[in-house]
């Protein structure tokens, strides 16, 4: 599963938010399922950021984001992000797509 978090930050706190976004994922990556991670800023729009993570299930995540150091670095930055969908499962040949009822958390 994917997970893509976007932030709207003023262009005079981006070095901050840079280096805070960098614990974060820092914290996300020591979890277990964690596969990969991207920090990203829009090219047009500085004030624009995006963190991507890749995690081999929903289930993992979740549970990424109740450990210790993911609550004291990542939890307060992921706070900031915008209010919008940011799980999407990865979509390969026939995957059958998400069906509209709960799920396990692997």
């Amino acid at each position: 599963m994917i997970v893509v978090n976007r932030f709207r930050v003023p262009e005079a706190e981006g070095e901050a938010f840079r280096g805070r976004l960098g614990a974060a994922l820092a914290a996300l990556a020591e979890r277990p399922g964690h596969l990969t991670g991207t920090i990203g800023r829009n090219v047009d729009d500085p004030t624009l950021w995006v963190l991507t993570t890749t995690w081999e299930h929903v289930g993992a995540y979740r549970r990424a984001l109740s450990a210790y150091d993911v609550k004291l670095h990542a939890v307060p930055v992921l706070g900031r992000a915008l209010d919008e969908p940011s799980a999407y499962e990865v979509v390969d040949g026939d995957t059958v797509l998400n069906a509209a009822e709960p799920r396990s958390i692997g």
